[in-house]
């Protein structure tokens, strides 16, 4: 007879029964793991001599050893390591044999996990085959001293070794962290401490050697040098512990979609912002009935990317890895539904070109509410969806909303962040999913699992709970190959991010960001309610709880209480829960909207509240949008997108970190989401003086990250420093302007910055050349980045920074001081009809001026250093190296600008060229004029001079 309650083998899964002396047979004495003895002979046969547990040597065993003791002697006495309450579970209903084993290896795989996650699954792999096989002979010996049917109970059935699978899966991690080794992490943080010891003695060299002749040079030099040295520690630092994340979509699915279950996946809404204009509108209807075909087709096969457009121009063998014989088929035919929509949308856009004078119409006759964009209603129109159609195979596609928000002269609109708040709202009353995706308008979802590699770390519940944010790298299309202009931005994505990644999350770029709702809503993390400040700032200091944290959680648990109880009314009073939350001061938050204000307090969204009428939604939906629903509210200051610079992305995301949140960066193999970039020389330059003055706009104010929760204990310092380092990053333009001019001075002046080099002298100089080039090759070797993308992302620095930085920061502070504001526009990103044609295309702006300066004013000085040292002869020469190789460091810096100043035909605006000559001109005439290099010698002394030599 099997015996109840008995320990199970690890290995066949059959119990372990006693001998005729009543013992059960040990394997490994350190652990007592639960092996029976054929199980172990067989291992002991296979070479295995060590515990599958605890890896200990079996003692005083051998292939032979053992065969002589009773062959009822097939188990062993073991201590079961589990919960008291487990086994009398297990006891309880022994029984049930096959349910108890399945209970048994479910609960015995969650504690083995710990072991085989250390020395990993290739011994259990290994071992596999042969515990098969030996599991059938096992059964044959044991058919002799058991009966038929228990041992056909003790043997668990497909079905239940099948559902064992499908809870070891569901146990299984979502992500892991992957450190970089320490092979490649630890030379690069020895060399950025070797290379901050030589920037120290650098500097006191530099500062105990001044040159008297050229002193002005000289302290404007080590004033630079000593800013551009900061600038290095902020930008350095925060990169010191990056690190890799690896996520598991198929135990996502083994978690959350459980066969003949419904789906347990988190719902998710996408946010797209675009103009509100009629074409918008009319294209959405297009889209919307183009789509009822191609989402089937989408999931029949597999597409990748899912936009039609970039599929279709794919240069690839779509045949690939498609084995379908229909695919061709219905691919050709696809193809030809996309053209006939695109012929569509074109009409419309030809059509839009030239507005009537009487406004747009819609196709019933009525006028366009929009036609004036800056006085019109708030518009919504549901397309699909819940009651929308459905495609053609008949199954429900994700609801697609049209929303135009209320705009009327005299209220602030808040641009981006404005539209994004308005979204927030509709969807919280409309669906109120938990999670929500924000894209650019001139941004595609490139790869369809993107959502459910967000989902891995957001729905993960011991990750999940404190992530504000899952940031997906951005990635371009249509860029030149050589990047002429850093659009790619590779260094900043693949190396910074991943640094501060490791801290406390990523930055927040703006788009491919998947948010946590009640993050954007101004809560603070669950693990918060206490948080000692030690954990997070330089100085320990007591426990402390976050007052409004407690106060807003204490209020919502008390409406939540009064509003079950109200439901448990029958006469439950709509006006008294209108009441009941206005009393809660909620509406002072959340603005006045019972709906929202009720969605907005439902932890894991989950639909429209309850409570709601479905046929009052939409009514809802446009009392939100109305432009004065944020007055008096936290809209903008606390909850949502952040107000008060144009760059709203970084303002939200540190907001959001200074509670206590952390973000999640997440670079899958296929890019999540794709966009296009500005490749033409001076609209690069615009969107830089964009983010610039965004940033001179968060210093400026109280959210400078210089002192805004700088008590709090919320924000690590390696995360500050980055967000010091974002906003102060534009004023590096000044001193860049002056340490790029000063190579044509020392040229027109025949003085230089550096005194006469020592041996000394020479080795500060050559290790920090060379701790500059080690530290970039270390950065290199461990992100992965090459050389190309480093050297462009150098370039680039210094010809914005000559450019568009410089002009950030006066239009920075004539913007916050003096109330002149900067109206800017969205960047034009189409290209010409020739590859890359836009790429070649000129456009006057007055930010081509300093770096055309610049350059012709260092190629002025070389050519009068060389003509110098002509007529100086042979000992000028080697004064003039140091000279001319700093000049050249200046040109080569700004040669791409170079090639895109002279366009496709080599032909550069005239205007430019005008302005550039004039102020090198200006500049060198004023120089040679007051000199101040020049000893001023009395004029009796000169002529007291010359009449002696007469003499």
């Amino acid at each position: 007879m099997m015996q109840s309650g008995a320990p199970l083998c690890n290995i066949c899964g059959e119990q372990l029964l006693l001998s005729e002396n009543g013992e059960r047979f040990v394997a490994c004495h350190d652990c007592n793991y639960p092996i029976c003895k054929a199980c172990f002979e067989h291992e002991i046969n296979e070479g295995h001599s060590v515990c599958l547990n605890c890896g200990t040597p079996y003692e005083g065993r051998t292939k032979d050893g053992d065969d002589d003791d009773d062959g009822n002697n097939d188990s062993d006495v073991i201590e079961v390591h589990e919960n008291p309450s487990t086994v009398a579970s297990q006891i309880n209903n022994s029984e049930d044999v096959g349910g108890l084993h399945a209970r048994h290896v479910s609960a015995v795989s969650k504690v083995d996990s710990e072991v085989t996650e250390e020395s990993g699954n290739s011994t259990w792999k290994k071992r596999m085959k042969s515990w098969k096989g030996k599991g059938k002979d096992k059964k044959n010996k044991n058919k002799k001293a058991v009966p038929k049917a228990e041992s056909e109970a003790a043997v668990p059935s497909e079905q239940q070794m099948e559902e064992v699978r499908s809870t070891e899966a569901a146990a299984l991690p979502l992500s892991v962290v992957v450190p970089i080794v320490k092979s490649k992490l630890a030379p690069y943080r020895t060399v950025i401490i070797v290379r901050l010891i030589i920037l120290g003695l650098f500097f006191h060299y530099r500062v105990t050697n001044p040159v008297e002749s050229a002193f002005p040079l000289w302290l404007t030099s080590i004033i630079c040098e000593i800013w551009f040295a900061f600038s290095w520690v902020l930008d350095q630092f925060p990169k010191w512990s990056p690190v890799n994340r690896h996520t598991f979509i198929e135990n996502l699915s083994a978690r959350f979609e459980r066969e003949g279950e419904s789906s347990g996946l988190a719902s998710v809404d996408f946010f797209v912002n675009d103009g509100a204009a009629m074409l918008t509108f009319e294209s959405l209807v297009e889209t919307a009935e183009f789509a009822r075909k191609w989402v089937p087709f989408c999931k029949k096969f597999s597409i990748e990317p899912r936009a039609p457009e970039f599929y279709f121009s794919q240069k690839i063998d779509y045949l690939k890895d498609k084995v379908q014989p229909s695919f061709v088929k219905e691919r050709r035919a696809m193809k030809r539904e996309y053209e006939e929509y695109k012929v569509r949308v074109n009409a419309m856009v030809s059509k839009a070109q030239k507005t009537p004078e009487e406004g747009w119409t819609m196709q019933d006759g009525t006028p366009w509410p929009g036609n004036n964009s800056r006085d019109h209603p708030g518009m919504i129109q549901v397309f699909l969806g819940h009651t929308g159609a459905r495609d053609i195979e008949g199954n429900e596609l994700p609801r697609l909303v049209y929303v135009s928000r209320e705009k009327r002269p005299g209220y602030q609109h808040h641009k981006k962040a404005g539209a994004e708040n308005a979204l927030v709202r509709v969807s919280a009353v409309l669906t109120n999913a938990p999670f929500i995706l924000n894209l650019d308008c001139d941004h595609y979802v490139n790869n369809s699992k993107a959502v459910r590699e967000a989902m891995c770390f957001l729905m993960d519940p011991e990750v999940g709970r404190d992530v504000c944010y899952v940031q997906f790298p951005q990635r371009f299309d249509g860029i030149d190959r050589s990047d002429r202009y850093a659009n790619r931005n590779t260094v900043f994505f693949d190396v910074n991010m991943r640094g501060l990644d490791g801290i406390q999350g990523p930055m927040y770029v703006g788009t491919g960001c998947v948010f946590n709702r009640q993050a954007l809503y101004g809560y603070s993390p669950p693990s918060m309610a206490n948080l000692s400040i030690s954990s997070c700032c330089c100085f320990p200091s007591k426990s402390t709880k976050d007052v409004s944290r407690v106060s807003r959680d204490a209020k919502r648990a008390e409406l939540e209480a009064a509003i079950y109880n109200l439901r448990e009314i029958d006469n439950y009073n709509e006006d008294e829960r209108s009441m009941l939350i206005s009393q809660m001061s909620f509406e002072k938050t959340f603005g006045l909207s019972t709906v929202f204000i009720e969605s907005a307090l439902m932890e894991n969204g989950g639909g429209a509240p309850e409570t709601a009428d479905p046929a009052m939604l939409i009514k809802e939906a446009i009392h939100v949008i109305s432009c004065g629903y944020e007055e008096k509210t936290e809209w903008g200051k606390e909850i949502g997108w952040i107000y008060g610079s144009v760059t709203e992305d970084i303002l939200t995301g540190f907001k959001m970190q200074c509670r206590g949140w952390r973000s999640i960066y997440c670079m899958p193999l296929r890019p999540a989401f794709k966009g296009s970039a500005p490749i033409n020389l001076s609209d690069r330059l615009h969107q830089v003086l964009r983010w610039a003055l965004g940033s001179v706009e968060i210093f400026l104010s109280r959210h400078c990250p210089l002192w805004y929760a700088i008590g709090g204990g919320r924000l690590k310092w390696l995360q500050r420093l980055a967000y010091i380092n974002t906003i102060v990053y534009p004023f590096t333009s000044l001193p860049l302007v002056a340490y790029c001019t000063l190579p044509a001075i020392c040229l027109l002046t025949g003085k230089f910055i550096i005194p006469t080099l020592s041996n000394l002298a020479s080795v500060l100089f050559l290790g920090l050349f060379l701790s500059i080039i080690v530290t970039s090759v270390l950065e290199l070797r461990w992100s992965g980045v090459c050389i190309e993308d480093l050297w462009r992302n150098e370039q680039f620095w210094v010809i914005g920074g000559s450019s568009a930085h410089l002009f950030a920061v006066f239009q920075g502070f004539l913007k916050m001081l003096a109330g002149v504001d900067t109206n800017f526009t969205v960047t034009a990103k189409a290209a010409e009809d020739t590859e890359f044609g836009e790429l070649y295309l000129i456009k006057w702006t007055t930010l081509l001026i300093p770096p055309t300066t610049l350059i012709i004013i260092n190629m002025v000085g070389v050519v009068a250093g060389f003509s110098d040292a002509l007529n100086g002869g042979y000992e000028s020469w080697g004064p003039l190296f140091g000279k001319v190789f700093f000049a050249f460091w200046v040109i080569f810096h700004l040669y791409p600008f170079l090639k895109g100043l002279m366009g496709r035909q080599n032909r550069t605006p005239t205007i430019v060229i005008l302005w550039s000559v004039l102020l090198a001109s200006v500049f060198s005439i004023i120089w040679v004029k007051i000199d101040p290099f020049v000893n001023k010698v009395d004029s009796e002394t000169i002529a007291e001079t010359c009449v002696a030599i007469d003499c």
